[in-house]
């Protein structure tokens, strides 16, 4: 089954891995941000090695995104993420993994869990 999860951040604190950039995160002592630095590359090292990582990228700042939409043949770029929210988009994982459960699993050890939200979108095919 594969997965994609969302990875939410604050848009104000921009920065990759998210988690560091946060107020909460950079108010962590050093020891706990190094110690979430290392659950994620052990995380990513695991799903490598499993097999079940197809791609994890983060993504750009918010300010640099393009939202297109073409209305009766007229096409229409604006600036800026699709909406105004306190959280945007961060990066993304897609994962392929035998169960709803370890696609759970995999979500919740991503460090951004911890002060954000991971959004877990099973794939159709």
């Amino acid at each position: 089954m594969k997965y994609m999860l969302l990875i939410h951040s604050n848009p104000v604190t921009w920065g990759h891995p998210s988690f560091l950039h946060t107020e909460e995160g950079k108010k962590l002592p050093k020891a706990a941000r190094e110690a979430l630095s290392a659950q994620l590359e052990q995380l990513l090292e695991e799903l490598h090695e499993r097999g079940e990582l197809i791609t994890a990228s983060p993504l750009a700042a918010p300010r640099e995104t393009k939202v297109v939409r073409v209305r009766e043949g007229v096409r229409a770029t604006t600036d800026g993420p699709y909406s105004e929210a306190k959280e945007q988009l961060a990066g993304v994982f897609i994962i392929d993994v035998a169960t709803p459960e370890r696609a759970e699993d995999v979500a919740a050890r991503i460090p951004e869990a911890q002060q954000y939200a991971i959004e877990l979108r099973p794939i159709s095919m």
